[in-house]
């Protein structure tokens, strides 16, 4: 673990109380974690096997232990949940409650993806929080928001792909395979990026909500949705169709804007092809050994381009079958024309650039010898993140958070035989 004093945190000094499970919330407040925010994860005790955030069972795969034998840490759990400390609280009982506020009166950021009403049954909703705490940034995430005729719904990143449209331009087109062809019709993509794109929207709101707080003393309540989170990240191709009123199709591995921008086949595999605008495109003729392409007035633009995609494709697929994607890459490098390979995972983390960046990082971890997980993608000149701790075990510091908030050994004892904790 990186030493605490070696270098300044951005969020040093801010607390955060995380009820939040599963993705979306976790995946918000790890970011915030590895800023340096002191994160305290809530979890349900252990009550006959069950309790936790459901995702510290969610495998194979799971941590192997110094006997290599599994943990019930899930590969899933660690990959969201560095940086924090564990406490175990059963928030349905009145004691548990008057704890989470006795630890949100002194807290600065709370986050929890309860289901709307919820929280107002515990008292422990934004309203009720917020007049004990005026000061606490109050984040809320739901499926479908506070408001709406959704609210009541459970939301799920599978489902929110479909609903927001995600997965309506997503898999091969028509074209390349009929719907009711074996691999045809809509896809999900293969990782939860409503959950991951709605706690990156989460971090990002709450640390605006931050910089007004400590501009004015007024905290605030945040309300993120899934739903809303996959529309806003449709993008380019959102704003397609409030232009023109027509709903863009799945284009397979091409792009709907930009031609050729996508995967092709070659001698010996496949490879994609990026090219992003006309000078580009005439390098690439120029490799391909057919330079009269980028003078053709079909194609010389990226505009007629994408309106005869038709004839030019075919044409670009049997040029780029005649060569090995070794070969292909390397010219098409030093020309300067974006491409790249298709790699699994074991690839990925075995790339030079990967590994010279160091997406990767080991932390010590009391089950094992050590935890590998990815690493934050964020890179600081003045405030570098911190890896301080690894994903903690569940209810792993009760005891020394609720004795930073003032509870007396005895206190803490009496809650735990009470099954509070």
């Amino acid at each position: 673990m990186t030493d605490t004093a070696s270098s300044p945190l951005p969020l040093a000094g801010v607390r955060v109380l995380d009820l939040s499970r599963v993705l979306a919330g976790p995946w918000c407040t790890q970011t915030l974690a590895d800023l340096g925010a002191d994160v305290i994860k809530v979890e349900r005790p252990l009550r006959d096997g069950v309790g936790g955030d459901d995702t510290r069972g969610w495998g194979p795969p799971f941590l192997h232990d110094r006997e290599g034998r599994d943990t019930a840490e899930a590969a899933y759990y660690l990959g969201t949940n560095r940086n924090k400390r564990s406490i175990t609280v059963d928030i349905a009982r009145p004691q548990g409650q008057a704890l989470i506020r006795r630890l949100a009166a002194r807290s600065d950021v709370f986050v929890e993806n309860f289901k709307v009403g919820d929280m107002a049954r515990y008292g422990l909703d934004s309203a009720s929080l917020l007049a004990l705490n005026p000061r606490l940034v109050y984040c809320s995430i739901t499926g479908f928001g506070q408001t709406g005729p959704y609210r009541d719904r459970a939301g799920y990143d599978y489902a929110v792909q479909g609903m927001g449209g995600l997965m309506s331009v997503t898999g091969p087109s028509r074209r390349e395979i009929a719907d009711d062809a074996p691999g045809g019709g809509p896809q999900k993509v293969g990782v939860a990026v409503a959950d991951l794109f709605t706690g990156m929207y989460a971090s990002t709101a709450i640390l605006a909500a931050l910089r007004h707080r400590d501009l004015t003393g007024q905290g605030q309540a945040i309300d993120m949705a899934l739903l809303d989170t996959q529309v806003a990240m449709l993008a380019n191709l959102g704003a397609n169709y409030l232009v023109t009123g027509v709903a863009p199709q799945r284009a397979g591995n091409a792009h709907q804007n930009i031609v050729p921008y996508q995967v092709f086949e070659v001698a010996d595999g496949h490879m994609i092809l990026a090219v992003g605008n006309d000078g580009q495109f005439a390098k690439f003729c120029e490799v391909a050994g057919r330079a009269e392409l980028a003078l053709d007035a079909r194609f010389a633009r990226n505009a007629d381009r994408v309106r005869h995609r038709a004839v030019l494709v075919p044409l670009l697929a049997e040029l780029m079958r005649t060569r090995t994607k070794a070969d292909w890459l390397a010219a098409l490098e030093a020309a300067k024309v974006p491409c790249g390979p298709i790699n699994d995972l074991a690839e990925v983390f075995a790339d030079p650039q990967v590994r010279a960046r160091g997406m990767t990082v080991d932390l010590p971890h009391p089950l094992a010898d050590h935890v590998r997980l990815v690493a934050s993608p964020m890179k600081f000149s003045a405030t570098p993140v911190q890896y301080r701790r690894p994903p903690p075990l569940l209810g792993e510091h009760t005891d020394e958070v609720l004795r930073e908030a003032g509870l007396a050994g005895e206190e803490i004892a009496a809650l735990r035989a009470a099954g509070v904790l």
